[in-house]
This record gives structure tokens, sequence and C-alpha cells, in this order.
């Protein structure tokens, strides 16, 4: 069931500024959940961080309007809560009226080897597999289908959900959580040439994947394990759906990786980086702090991105100023061609 609490107690758990203006509301308004400004009904909360989605939101039938300090006039039609960063607060409540998850409990059909150490609070679904020597921590939740192996240590109040194999030895903090499908710590993409015969032998794949505190893997995502040593993805960063992460890949705090992106082995990202959709990154090439990276841009092995804040784009990957100015000259050199040839 979801959580209920008073607009008073959202405040003081969000650090808003409760604005009733001159009207009497009467007693504290109960929020239940967040919504959409259309989609609002009594006991909703909503956000606006314009003028026109404040008066909309002003409009519907939302019990409270989170808004920044520099939106909105006091209104006598419903209360506000103001706060400097109205998207993220929304974010936040939503977090809190989540509720409590599901009485914990492991599903008869579960297999839990003899000796896995779990947590007297949490649950495990239908047909999941723990394997020898696997942990898990207090509050975590494994959905049906789940394959822990031999030795992975699990957090905390993490969430995996149906379907996810995570292979041996890997280790994930706290309030991780792993989407459907995903795959953690499969074998990296290694092999040795024998030059005489051309037959290939497996490098080893021996090392192990950290999944740091406060990570999401969307689904079907894949991050394979590091051959000697170790990948690791760092606190805070979140992954989309089907994405791929190669062996010895170290990403940073607080990346943001969309879907259909593929980083290749011994590649690193820094803290706060940000790849669009269907990135790809060759072999030990580096993407610097705070470097953005746009949709299908390139990245050759062993290149550096560098430069926080700045945008690139294209194949391979370049300033996006520079990049557009060098579309302009090639679109301008191929029209010239085209009238000296008589082409239109």
């Amino acid at each position: 069931m979801p959580a209920t609490i008073t607009l008073s107690q959202l405040a003081v758990n969000l650090g808003a500024e409760v604005d009733r203006g001159s009207a009497d509301h009467g007693p504290d308004p109960v929020i239940t959940g967040v919504s959409s400004i259309a989609a609002a009904g009594p006991g909703c909360l909503v956000f606006a961080e314009e003028e026109v989605s404040f008066a909309a939101a002003l409009a519907s039938s939302a019990a409270a309007v989170l808004v920044s300090g520099q939106v909105g006039a006091p209104s006598g039609s419903k209360p506000l809560l103001r706060v400097p960063q109205p998207r993220l607060a929304f974010a936040r409540a939503a977090v809190l009226l989540r509720g409590a998850p599901p009485s914990p409990s492991i599903h008869a059909t579960a297999v839990v080897a003899p000796g896995a150490q779990i947590a007297a609070d949490v649950s495990i679904g239908p047909h999941a597999f723990i394997e020898e020597g696997a942990s898990i921590g207090a509050a975590t939740t494994i959905a049906s289908g789940v394959v822990v192996g031999a030795g992975v240590s699990i957090g905390s109040h993490c969430r995996i959900y149906p379907r996810v194999v995570i292979y041996s030895g890997v280790t994930l903090g706290d309030r991780v959580v792993i989407h459907a499908g995903a795959v953690l710590g499969a074998d990296g993409f290694g092999y040795v040439r024998d030059r005489a015969s051309g037959a290939y032998t497996q490098f080893p794949q021996q090392g192990t994947l950290i999944i740091e505190d406060d990570v999401e893997v969307g689904a079907n995502t894949t991050i394979d394990r590091g051959a000697l040593e170790e990948t690791r993805i760092a606190r805070g960063t979140k992954l989309d759906n089907l994405i791929h992460i190669g062996h010895n890949c170290s990403i940073g705090r607080n990346v943001v990786i969309a879907a259909q992106t593929g980083i290749s082995g011994s590649s690193v990202v820094g803290d706060g980086a940000v790849l669009g959709g269907q990135v790809g990154m060759g072999d030990h090439a580096l993407i610097g702090p705070g470097v953005i990276v746009g949709g299908q841009g390139g990245i050759l092995p062993r290149k550096k991105l560098l430069g926080p804040g700045i945008v690139f784009w294209g194949t391979p990957a370049k300033p996006v100023r520079q990049y557009l100015k060098e579309l302009a000259t090639l679109a301008r050199l191929a029209s010239k061609t085209g009238e000296k040839t008589g082409e239109k």
C-alpha cells in the first residue's frame, strides 16, 4: 500500500517552505501520491517549473504544488511548497510516498543453499536460486527467477527484479536496483589468437565486478567481470536498458548512460559524465569527468575526451561546435561540387 503524509510533514522532509497564501485551507492536507498535472486528483502532489504549468497546476484537482521561489504568486486556491529545485523535490516526494515493501518472505519454490547468509527481513520470490556462500543484506527483495551465484554479496535495501543473473563473486552495495533480465559478472570478451593456427584461446576472466551504493541498472543490461582485476560501477550511477559494459571498465560516480550504449574493455568514464543513446567507446578510451557525449557519438580506442561541461558529438566524437562547423563545410563543398558537375 502507498504511504500517506501530511503536507506539513512532507515540507519538513523536503526542506520546503509552505506558502498557503491568504486563504484558510482548513486541516493540514494529506498527500497520498504524486501525479502529472493533467491526471491529478484529490490528495496528489504536482510540480511546476514555469508560469504556464503553474497556472495549469492551480486549475487542477491536486492538493498542493511544488514550485520554486521564482514561480507563482501566492494563491488562495492551493497551498504551495517552495523549494529550489521542484522537479528534484517531486522525485524525492515520490520515494517518500512509495510505501513499505511487502512483508518479507521466502517462497516455497525458492532454492537457498545451506551456506548462504540471508538477513531476517529479506524477501525471495518464486524459483529464485541462491548459491553457496552468497550473502543478502537487510530489507532486500529478490524477485522470481533470479540467480545469485556463489559468493555474491548483496547489500541492504536492494531490489533485484525478475530473471536477473548475478555471476559468482560479484559485489553489490546498498540500495542498488537491478531491473529484469540484467546479467552481472559474465566473462569478458577477451581471447588470445595463436598466430600459427589462427585459433583463439580465452584470456583468463577471473576478476570481479563491484557495483557501489545507489546504482541503478536497467533491464537487459550486461556488465562483465574484470579479466584479472575488477570492473567497477561507482556510487550513484544510473544505467538505462540494453547497455553493455566490458571487462576492466571503471564507471565513475553519478554517471548517466542512456540505452544501447556499448563500452569496450578497459575504458574509463569519469564522475558526472553523461552519455546519450547508442554511444560507442573503443577499448582503453577515456571520457573525463563532466563530459557530455551526444547520441551515437563514437570514441575511438585509446582516445580521450576531456573538459567538464563540453558536449561531444559524431564519430569520431568532437566538440559539438567543431562537428557542426565541419558538417556545414562539407555540405557547402558538396553543393559546389554538384553545381560544377551539373547535378541538382
